[in-house]
């Protein structure tokens, strides 16, 4: 069984990926941190009690600290788990670090539950592609390994969704002051407003937007959508 931690600001969206581990087999959700601290005592508490978490789900933006600088300090103080850096944080200088900093793999929010399973499930081959005691036969062993951590395959999103427009909505959404009718994000993303609205309800559900209605002087309110503040 390999135990994971759940490190995630939002209680939303830490709620849907303990959810997710807690489905996938072989896999069980330990613990869920919100912030840096909190994610540092949960894991030494675990290496005390001589189970040592053995993967980490991490956000990078956490209200006490980054958390790259959470996974320095882990390896400072001896920690070994894993870490598969769950975030919306784009940057190539910080997927860069990520690297630096040992994050095994790096999931880009917004994602379907079909993305994490895949990131989990290599993880799990990986583990299993190192598990036996001694020394790799030679370099193709070893390259194998990485392979299989290192490259998923695609993996899709609820059927007519594509990763573009999803990511054209999000970034509107992202950008936006206020919230947006599915109709405005339509427009400003480029696509219909039946469109707009399938993408933006996936946002929802992925606990990444909130659908709230905005009333008028007549008529029924109108839903809008706005991003999920930190």
């Amino acid at each position: 069984m390999i135990d994971v931690l759940v490190v995630e600001d939002d209680p939303v969206a830490a709620a849907a990926h303990t959810l997710y581990v807690q489905r996938e087999p072989g896999f069980r959700a330990v613990g869920t941190a919100h912030t840096c601290a909190q994610a540092l005592r949960l894991l030494e508490r675990a290496r005390a009690a001589g189970r040592p978490v053995d993967l980490t789900l991490l956000d990078l933006h956490l209200p006490d600290g980054h958390g790259l600088q959470l996974c320095r300090t882990l390896r400072a103080a001896g920690h070994s788990t894993d870490v598969i850096a769950v975030t919306s944080a784009r940057e190539l200088a910080t997927v860069r670090q990520a690297v630096s900093a040992g994050v095994v793999q790096y999931l880009l929010k917004p994602f379907s539950g079909a993305a994490l399973h895949d990131r989990l499930e290599r993880y799990a081959r990986y583990r299993d592609s190192l598990a036996r005691v001694g020394e790799a036969t030679g370099q193709d062993e070893v390259d194998q390994a990485f392979a299989v951590l290192r490259t998923p395959e695609r993996t899709a999103l609820p059927k007519g969704l594509s990763a573009p427009t999803l990511e054209a909505v999000a970034t509107v959404l992202r950008a936006a002051d206020a919230g947006l009718s599915a109709a405005a994000a339509g427009t400003a993303a480029g696509v219909s407003r039946i469109t707009a609205r399938r993408y933006l309800e996936h946002l929802v559900d992925t606990g990444l937007a909130v659908r709230e209605p905005q009333y008028g002087q007549v008529g029924r309110p109108e839903l809008c959508y706005r991003w999920r503040t930190r």
